[in-house]
């Protein structure tokens, strides 16, 4: 039966290959950096926002004398 030998030789190169690990392994790290980048992103925000304030302001104040 060939066809059996060669189904139990294509499963058998299934299991021992590890590239869909190394796949998963590469969606997570990519996720994480991802939610990383998002959450920096959503600190950050608020202080630049801030001082883009001042400055305007300051730039207003100053080109008004």
């Amino acid at each position: 039966m060939p066809s059996r030998k060669l189904f139990a030789s294509r499963v058998e190169m299934a299991v021992v290959d590890e590239d869909g690990a190394v796949t998963v392994d590469w969606v997570v790290l990519t996720a994480a950096i991802v939610t990383v980048a998002i959450v920096g992103i959503g600190v950050i925000s608020p202080g630049v926002y801030q001082t883009a304030s001042k400055i305007e302001s300051d730039v207003q104040s100053a080109t008004n004398f």
